[in-house]
C-alpha cells in the first residue's frame, strides 16, 4: 500500500502520457501539501515537503527490516540491547 501511495505519483511522471503525468504531479504536490503541518509542528524546513516519497521508501525499508528480524526471531535492538525474542 505504501508503495502505492508513495511511488506510484512518482512513476507516473516518467509514463511519456500527458493525463499520467498530470495525475502524477498533483498527487505529489498534494501528498507534499499534506506532509507541510507535520515538518512545520517539527520545525523543520518546509523544503523537505517533496521529499516524503524518499522518506516514506526509507520507513517502508525500515518496517520491512523489522518484520523479517521478529520473523527470525531476533526482536528489536537498540543501542545493542535486545528486545524480548519471539518463543515457540
Amino acid at each position: 500500500g505504501m508503495a502505492v501511495t508513495y511511488l506510484a505519483p512518482l512513476a507516473l511522471l516518467f509514463s511519456g502520457d500527458r493525463v499520467a503525468l498530470g495525475s502524477g504531479l498533483a498527487a505529489w504536490l498534494l501528498m507534499t501539501l499534506a506532509y507541510l503541518p507535520a515538518l512545520r509542528f517539527y520545525g523543520q524546513s518546509l523544503a523537505w515537503g517533496p521529499t516524503l516519497p524518499l522518506v516514506a521508501c526509507f520507513y517502508l525499508a525500515a518496517t520491512l527490516d523489522s518484520a523479517v528480524r521478529f520473523w527470525m526471531g531476533h526482536g528489536g535492538e537498540w543501542k545493542g540491547r535486545a528486545q524480548a525474542t519471539r518463543t515457540g
